[in-house]
């Protein structure tokens, strides 16, 4: 293993050193704090081995600075000045052991052959989830239509890579599966895999959930919070919805990205991070660069590898597939049989929410099944709602009209009726429009509709 050792007392650390060289290991010297904690900082070890007390910075600073850096070194606390307190200290702080001095150096080469064992051990653990994680990646995404495939064939690709990945589809597509796939695949499998979805949270909240906070940094933090990045460490972050992280918010994201080093809410700690990203989105990030709603910078800096998932009306020959396989995965056993009729209309409905809206009909027709095994049409395909007469401009008001005032009107009333279907929400507005944002800004502003307009 790669191992720096720190103490000021010379004839330890060379006869250690000696000691460990023998073992075949590779050992850094160094005689004070300050200079071991430049050395953790431009190299990597596996080990450190430090003394409490050293001119520079003191062990426990070391130990903490060691964590920060990198999670996965191991540190092994020496030091002539034990107390119950110190001990407790290192090990609250992620020591490996800790060592009353004076000691036979055949002491430390066993608690880091020790440490070299369960290094091991780990290492093969990780790679035996990774094996498995890859049988249960292949059966995570359903399909055999050639877009699918173009998919699973890039995520097999990639997934042994470490960088950033964007995902982009519609609301339903399988964007956190095909996210949860890249994991499953990747030297990270057994490290978490952490999610955050950012439509979820206002701006403050938002930015506690991603960087975390100390202990009183504001009134109510009463205890220090691990953000998401720092709880990913070591594994995967799948930041859903990125679209809807606010301009002010983006500055403070591409830092993390490009530095891949965070300070919590309150903090002046800089933690060191190893967390591969995959980002998701349901618009067009282009479009909303454009519109200013997305910065530029950090749009590159997540669309370093991006996977376009298809919607289902591109991949219908994939819908009996899917059917069959809701069908086993909540049916329970019970043969369920669907009709030729209800294949028909199946294969005839648009799908506009996806796969997940054919799972929920799926699990919708089921339920409402009873005793029969049969699968009901109209359970599996709802028809959506007829468009009231009513709600057409061109039969109101009186015939004679110009018509460019009726287009006017229509035109308002179908966007004041999207913007309620959306919730407001203009990026998913825009698109069921087939208009950019900032051209339903223009629209808006014309035809003088608000965002409280219903």
């Amino acid at each position: 293993m790669d191992i720096l050792l720190a103490d000021d007392e010379r004839s330890i650390a060379i006869t250690l050193r000696d000691e460990l060289e023998d073992a075949g290991h590779k050992v850094v010297v160094v005689g004070d704090g300050k200079a071991a904690a430049q050395a953790l900082r431009q190299g990597r070890f596996d080990v450190l081995i430090t003394d409490i007390r050293m001119p520079g910075m003191d062990g426990i600073s070391l130990l903490k600075l060691a964590k920060d850096l990198d999670g996965t070194t191991e540190v092994v606390v020496i030091t002539g000045h034990g107390t119950i307190e110190t001990a407790v200290e290192a090990i609250r702080h992620g020591a490996y052991d800790y060592v009353l001095k004076p000691f036979l150096n055949e002491d430390i080469l066993r608690r880091v052959k020790k440490l070299e064992e369960f290094r091991r051990l780990r290492d093969e653990n990780r790679t035996l989830r990774s094996q498995v994680g890859a049988q249960i990646a292949d059966k995570r995404i359903i399909g055999e239509s050639e877009s699918i495939r173009k998919v699973l064939d890039l995520v097999r690709t990639i997934a042994e890579s470490d960088e950033d990945v964007l995902i982009t589809g519609e609301t339903g597509t399988g964007k956190e599966l095909v996210a949860k796939m890249i994991h499953e695949l990747s030297p990270r499998a057994g490290s978490p895999f952490v999610v955050l979805s950012c439509s979820g949270f206002p701006q403050t909240l938002l930015e506690d959930e991603i960087f975390g906070h100390e202990k009183g940094a504001f009134t109510d933090a009463k205890a220090t919070k691990l953000g998401r990045f720092e709880r990913a460490n070591g594994g995967v972050l799948f930041l859903d919805d990125i679209d809807d992280v606010p301009v002010e918010t983006q500055v403070k994201l591409l830092r993390v990205l490009q530095e891949r080093t965070l300070e919590r809410l309150g903090g002046e700690r800089t933690i060191k991070l190893d967390v591969r990203v995959v980002a998701a989105t349901k618009i067009d990030l282009q479009e909303a660069v454009e519109d200013g709603d997305f910065r530029e910078d950090l749009y590159h800096r997540i669309h370093v590898i991006p996977i376009p998932l298809p919607p289902l009306r591109e991949r219908r020959g994939d819908v009996p597939i899917l059917v069959d396989h809701f069908i086993q995965l909540y049916g329970k056993g019970r043969p369920y049989k669907v009709s030729a009729e209800a294949r028909e209309a199946l294969a005839r409905h648009s799908w506009p929410g996806n796969v997940r809206e054919l799972e929920n009909s799926v699990r919708r027709a089921i339920a409402m099944a009873g005793a029969s095994d049969d699968l009901d049409a109209d359970h599996l395909v709802r028809a959506g709602p007829r468009p009231r007469r009513a709600e057409t401009a061109v039969d109101q008001g009186p015939v004679e009209r110009r018509l460019r005032e009726v287009v006017r009107e229509s035109e308002a009333r179908h966007i004041r009726r999207v913007l309620k279907h959306t919730g407001g929400h203009r990026a998913n507005s825009a698109k069921i429009l087939g208009i950019s944002r900032k051209n339903l800004w223009e629209k808006m502003r014309e035809l003088e509709i608000r965002d409280d307009d219903e």
